[in-house]
């Protein structure tokens, strides 16, 4: 079996067989990552064609400093966030502060049964709260790296963070 540095760098030279290979160890977790971030299963699956052809064409600057997955997952969540940011410029809606959304998705969420599990609750925030949580909460990255990929300041998403934390204990205390 090869590994995923000796795949990448046969991909990068042309090799589709190595190509299919990282594809079928790595689509799996790419989709799960699409789905959290976008909550909608087409949109995850046309996220995660639009990660592979992203991979495809920057294979080359991969340079094996890091785990072949790690630099994958990072290129997954870029791929997604440049993604929702053309979607909201394009379709140039007004988009109310994150205070107001939060606000109102409680009441969204009043037609739930009495518990909803976490992915639910986690899929009914609001698209920049529920990027934050599952970045933080369940990928793991810092308040700054975060806030680096969503260009805007640490404190920002600290205070989207508890937030969105305050609103999904309310959800699953019902």
């Amino acid at each position: 079996m090869h590994d995923d540095r000796e795949l990448a760098a046969r991909a990068a030279r042309g090799d589709m067989v190595a190509f299919e290979a990282l594809y079928r160890r790595h689509s799996s977790r790419v989709h799960a990552i699409c789905l959290r971030l976008t909550a909608d299963r087409l949109r995850a699956e046309e996220a995660v064609q639009d990660v592979f052809v992203r991979l495809w064409e920057r294979l080359g600057s991969f340079r094996g400093e890091s785990a072949f997955s790690s630099w994958l997952h990072r290129l997954a969540i870029n791929t997604v966030l440049q993604t929702m940011r053309s979607t909201r410029r394009r379709e140039a809606r007004v988009m109310t502060s994150d205070d107001a959304e939060l606000e109102d998705a409680p009441i969204r969420a009043l037609a739930v049964e009495d518990r909803i599990d976490l992915e639910d609750a986690i899929a009914r925030l609001p698209q920049q709260v529920r990027t934050v949580v599952v970045l933080h909460d369940i990928e793991g990255f810092t308040h700054e790296e975060i806030a680096l990929m969503m260009s805007v300041p640490p404190g920002t998403i600290r205070s989207q963070l508890s937030r969105a934390r305050k609103t999904l204990l309310q959800w699953l205390q019902r």
